[in-house]
């Protein structure tokens, strides 16, 4: 009998790493359209498209609403995560509910994918094309994101969390590199390919959504779906609804208060992070007057070292537990952004040991910060939580970047903006290190973890 039981085991851990090499591979597959499209080539390239079709003044009219075009891009985002936060509360409520996790994250995957590979369209003065692609794109990309973290839970027990989380962001970060690597050699070789500039960046842009449709086929064979109770049934879940649900959501939240504290964590030290991502190419080009190839090579170098750093990071975990781990790491945050005020300007080298430090704690913060998370939910509702999770990541993401464009308003000097960070991450780590972790797991009705 004891055999038995033991080989059941087994064979239950090899289905359980089965799935986990799956799941990586969605991170594997979706990393591309943060790297290659938003953060490097589309912003640069739809203001170019929305100045050709602009008015002598210098504005498009979208639906009518003049709107300079150096804007369009970044008000096209702001749509895109408006819009964001009626839809990921319905795709997670219709993924715990129906218990049908893999067609609603196929669904979403595959509409972000042919919205991203459509970009190849995206020529001339169309600029309301790109628009409404980049809407498309970014809102089916955070609602796949949300039912993906919801397979963590179930695909990796509490002691093997941190290190899923961590290799999966690894696996991200890596195939954003590699193929970052392989746009730029499209992008600066354009010339010998017998292409123009903006015929390469369409490729680049194209490329990126077929590497996300054509891997996530991965992960969409090897997960497995989990019978929930009274499936299908329940009141109808509908778009309009996206809001009523949300509210839903934080009401439940509203009766785990230590779940609800560490969301609040989150959201301070991971606004830092986003603002430091978004701000340290501004403040390389304007303070320190880097050049455009040594900013793409520090987006590299920190793509790079965040594999390295998420894998680090998830050891250090196994070791002394999720909540310390990621402590130390706010730590690291603070010293690296402080470091960031004394930076020469003029001097590459320090500019990009300074996205070297930050690429080392990059990926193992938000890795951790999900496997943490994923301890924190009660079971049956894992999508609902992380599409708060995510909805309070994109919902919150302007305070950074205000704190930093005030700052630099009142000062005049993107070193006061820069260092003015270190705020969010010190309450961040003040907050968290107010979490009980095991009581918080308690709480929920989940097992106590081995390390905290």
């Amino acid at each position: 009998m004891d055999a038995v039981a033991e080989r059941a085991a087994e064979g239950g851990a090899a289905e359980r790493r089965r799935e986990q090499r799956g799941w990586y591979f969605y991170d594997w597959a979706n990393s591309v359209f943060s790297t290659s499209v938003l953060t490097v080539f589309l912003g640069p390239y739809l203001t170019e498209v929305a100045k050709a079709a602009a008015d002598p003044e210098g504005f498009v009219h979208p639906l009518g609403v003049p709107v300079r075009a150096g804007s369009f891009f970044a008000y096209s985002v702001s749509a895109s995560v408006l819009l964001s936060v009626l839809v990921m509360p319905v795709a997670a409520a219709l993924a715990d509910r129906t218990g049908r996790k893999k067609p609603i994250l196929g669904f979403f995957a595959y509409l972000g994918a042919g919205a991203t590979t459509g970009m190849f369209f995206l020529s001339g003065d169309r600029y309301l094309l790109g628009g409404a692609l980049l809407i498309l794109a970014n809102v089916a990309f955070g609602a796949a994101v949300v039912v993906y973290h919801a397979f963590l839970p179930q695909i990796a027990l509490p002691h093997e969390r941190d290190k899923v989380s961590s290799r999966g962001w690894a696996f991200g970060y890596a195939a954003g590199a590699l193929v970052l690597v392989a746009n730029l050699a499209v992008f600066l070789g354009h010339e010998s390919l017998g292409v123009d500039e903006g015929t390469a960046v369409r490729i680049c842009l194209a490329s990126a959504g077929l590497w996300w449709g054509l891997f996530t086929l991965v992960p969409l064979r090897r997960l497995r779906e989990r019978p929930v109770a009274g499936a299908g049934g329940g009141r109808r879940i509908s778009l309009g609804g996206g809001g009523r649900q949300l509210l839903a959501t934080l009401r439940d939240l509203r009766r785990y208060p230590l779940t609800l504290l560490f969301l609040g964590a989150y959201l301070l030290y991971n606004d830092g992070v986003q603002t430091v991502i978004t701000q340290a190419s501004v403040f390389g080009a304007e303070e320190l007057g880097m050049e455009q190839t040594t900013l793409i090579t520090a987006v590299l170098l920190v793509q790079v070292l965040a594999v390295a750093g998420a894998l680090l990071m998830g050891r250090l975990a196994q070791r002394y537990g999720a909540k310390r781990t990621i402590l130390g790491s706010l730590v690291a945050w603070t010293a690296t952004v402080g470091a960031g005020w004394f930076l020469p300007a003029g001097a590459p080298v320090w500019f990009f040991a300074l996205a070297a430090a930050i690429g080392l704690v990059l990926g193992g913060s938000q890795a951790l910060s999900r496997s943490l998370f994923a301890q924190l939910i009660p079971k049956g509702k894992e999508a609902e939580y992380f599409a708060l999770y995510e909805i309070s990541d994109r919902g919150t993401s302007w305070l950074g970047p205000l704190l930093f464009g005030l700052t630099y308003q009142l000062t005049g000097s993107y070193r006061d903006a820069i260092i003015s960070l270190v705020v969010f991450f010190v309450l961040g780590f003040v907050l968290l290190a107010r979490v009980p972790v095991a009581r918080a797991a308690a709480a929920v009705g989940n097992p106590e973890p081995d390390r905290i």
